[in-house]
């Protein structure tokens, strides 16, 4: 896809901070930004991988745009699609629907972040049966994120993307798609990250485990107690 010139770049730039509500709307931008470089840095992204929006109002989205190396992303790169998928400016990710599909089951949603955690997916490959990954026997992921479970595959920018996470949704902030990567979403765009760190971490500790043997799962009372700690913290990913 040929680069957008300059002059297109700034209109699409000022476009997202003149005429959305949020006096902070150059720093979420950046912090987009930085957030992919972050992702990209711990190998949680690859080249034009992976996809980040982060809420502008109440009707629209600010995405990463198709085609874009996510480290080499700028603030002015981005999109903005609204939440009935019409594009108000630049090109959006081809995996928009993921994301709008959050942002219309979730009224929390502020940020949705979507990468390959190269362990995480492994899961989904290796064992294409599981339902979710097997964290039983890690209290941090119980406490962090409650359940992970393991989205059914959908061919990746599909629209199938975007229904088969309907039924996961509010309830999980922290998916594995199968064959394909991961999504969290959070109130934040910190949070949201942090859960993609999470899941690849859990992952790559599960497959250590497996290959020494295999995960002994806590005792049932001891996770009975992890889970009533977590329902107490809230639907946060920590």
């Amino acid at each position: 896809m040929p680069a957008r010139s300059p002059v297109h770049a700034a209109a699409c730039y000022k476009r997202l901070l003149v005429d959305t509500p949020s006096a902070s709307e150059a720093n979420g931008l950046q912090a987009v930004c930085d957030a992919c470089r972050r992702l990209h840095r711990r190998n949680l992204l690859a080249a034009a991988d992976g996809n980040v929006s982060l809420r502008l109002g109440q009707d629209e989205i600010a995405i990463t745009p198709a085609g874009v190396n996510k480290y080499r992303l700028r603030p002015e790169d981005m999109a903005v699609v609204r939440l009935d998928g019409v594009t108000v400016s630049g090109t959006p990710s081809s995996e928009r629907a993921m994301h709008l599909w959050v942002y219309r089951r979730c009224p929390d949603a502020r940020a949705v972040v979507h990468a390959h955690p190269p362990t995480a997916i492994g899961w989904t490959l290796a064992h294409p049966e599981l339902t979710e990954l097997p964290s039983d026997a890690l209290p941090e992921v119980i406490l962090a994120a409650g359940r992970i479970p393991v989205v059914p595959y959908a061919r990746p920018g599909s629209e199938a993307m975007g229904t088969e996470l309907g039924p996961f949704l509010p309830a999980h902030r922290l998916l594995l798609l199968a064959r394909h990567g991961a999504l969290a979403w959070g109130e934040s765009l910190e949070e949201a990250v942090n859960g993609i760190e999470r899941v690849e971490h859990a992952a790559l500790i599960l497959k250590t485990a497996f290959e020494l043997g295999g995960a002994k799962a806590l005792p049932e009372d001891e996770r009975r107690a992890l889970q009533l700690l977590r329902a107490k913290n809230g639907p946060k990913l920590l």
